[in-house]
């Protein structure tokens, strides 16, 4: 596999279009850094980290909302990939949606979201937007 974030990404989407409550994707630290990332900010339901042989797996709850069965996530798109990587400076940020989503930036302090690197001043890879 050439790029494991997209296919985090994938099966999240792919969940989502199904409408299944739960996807399962196998574990890595970026993608356990991710899956918090879309808890705190509520895009998700929760999330569990299961440690099974030497990688392990996460398991995502999706977040529907009751009345008329609309995921919280919209839109998961991947903006960095292995063949050409995407960078910002902390004074160009991106702004997903005029600030109403997210935009997750891998930096030097760990993996936050665009607002947090700002915040700090600091830039690095923006993996993916997120509304």
């Amino acid at each position: 596999m050439t790029d494991p974030i997209a296919d985090y990404l994938t099966r999240l989407r792919n969940a989502i279009q199904a409408k299944h409550r739960v996807v399962e994707v196998p574990a890595s630290n970026l993608k356990k850094e991710i899956t918090k990332i879309l808890f705190e900010k509520g895009y998700i339901l929760n999330y569990k980290f299961v440690e099974d042989g030497p990688q392990g797996t996460i398991k995502v709850a999706l977040k529907y909302d009751s009345v008329n069965k609309v995921n919280a996530i919209k839109k998961l798109e991947r903006i960095s990939s292995p063949g050409l990587r995407q960078y910002t400076g902390y004074k160009d940020m991106p702004r997903v949606i005029n600030g109403l989503g997210i935009a997750i930036i891998s930096t030097s302090k760990g993996v936050m979201t665009n607002k947090e690197a700002a915040e700090l001043k600091i830039g690095g890879e923006v993996l993916c937007y997120v509304y």
